[in-house]
């Protein structure tokens, strides 16, 4: 059986431990003169219908630091769904390469690619889900705090892919997450149902608040993100007029503990959702959060194309 990475959800606590643990040892390994070149031969093949600076690079460098290769598949050239059904380009490709990557509009495009491929299909991003950013994510806290069991995590702004994958493994490992959202844009109620189960049986707790300084009190970490994302263009101007609260700046920092950290998956809008002096000061893990997409991306494509080295 094919095994794939679609959605936090499809994965267990302890796998993804597993996951953080070997992306811990291979980001260690990198530094210490270079990673050992296990996915040799090996060609990820990526499909984008969205850009991306951090997604791209992060694989293409991820397979090359492993001893393998990946090839770009631009929208033009493939026309996902457009062009050519979803299908027909997962049973194509699947007879190229060894592993796909695809960051897509339509969650159901990377669930279809999965139903027809012969070979692993990792989740770049969707539009429901971001699971390689929450593992990012993470794995900085972990390498920050050490135990995250206990501690929590705010996110301030849109209830979006980012915050529901953030949401779930927060959830999945015992950490407890806030959101403050304005009406209209909270998370999806089924994916908060589902991660409650999880945080019950994890010992934390989903908390989805109106106010940011309510989500923000005590917080070990905030978390922000874009108020406009791609494809979203069109709502700019409501968009920003719903989220004129919700900028992480000095004085929502001061409601969070007194050594809160500062996390974005980028890229970010400086001076809209967060402002220069947070991003850029003391608290910020920021850019290296944007550093370990590469680190754990390495440790899903190790997993799933090297499981036994």
């Amino acid at each position: 059986m094919v095994r794939h990475f679609l959605n936090l959800t499809d994965t267990s606590a302890d796998e993804i431990r597993r996951l953080l643990n070997l992306a811990q040892r291979l980001k260690k390994e990198w530094s210490a003169g270079g990673n050992k070149p296990i996915l040799r031969g090996k060609v990820l093949g990526m499909v984008f219908q969205k850009p991306s600076l951090r997604t791209r690079v992060s694989f293409d460098m991820g397979m090359r630091h492993l001893g393998g290769d990946a090839l770009y598949i631009s929208p033009n050239e493939v026309g996902l769904g457009q062009r050519e059904s979803v299908a027909d380009v997962s049973r194509v490709l699947s007879g190229y390469v060894d592993a796909i990557m695809a960051r897509v509009f339509a969650h159901e495009h990377v669930l279809e690619l999965a139903r027809h491929s012969r070979v692993p299909v990792i989740n770049g991003l969707s539009d429901n889900v971001h699971p390689c950013q929450a593992m990012a994510d993470m794995l900085t806290l972990i390498e920050h705090f050490t135990d995250v069991r206990g501690r929590k995590v705010a996110f301030i702004g849109d209830g979006n892919n980012t915050a529901v994958s953030l949401m779930q493994i927060c959830a999945k490992l015992g950490v407890d997450f806030a959101i403050a959202s304005p009406d209209g844009y909270t998370l999806p109620d089924a994916a908060v149902d589902a991660a409650r189960k999880d945080a019950q049986a994890a010992g934390g707790r989903i908390d989805l608040v109106k106010e940011p300084a309510q989500a923000a009190i005590h917080a070990d970490a905030v978390y922000t993100d874009a108020w406009v994302s791609m494809g979203q263009e069109e709502e700019t101007l409501q968009r920003e007029k719903a989220f004129a609260g919700y900028q992480v700046n000095a004085a929502l920092m001061r409601t969070a503990k007194p050594q809160a950290v500062v996390l974005h998956c980028l890229p970010a809008h400086r001076g809209k959702e967060i402002t220069d002096d947070v991003m850029d000061g003391p608290q910020s893990l920021v850019f290296p959060e944007a550093e370990n997409r590469l680190h754990a991306q390495k440790a899903i494509l190790a997993d799933l194309l090297a499981p036994e080295a």
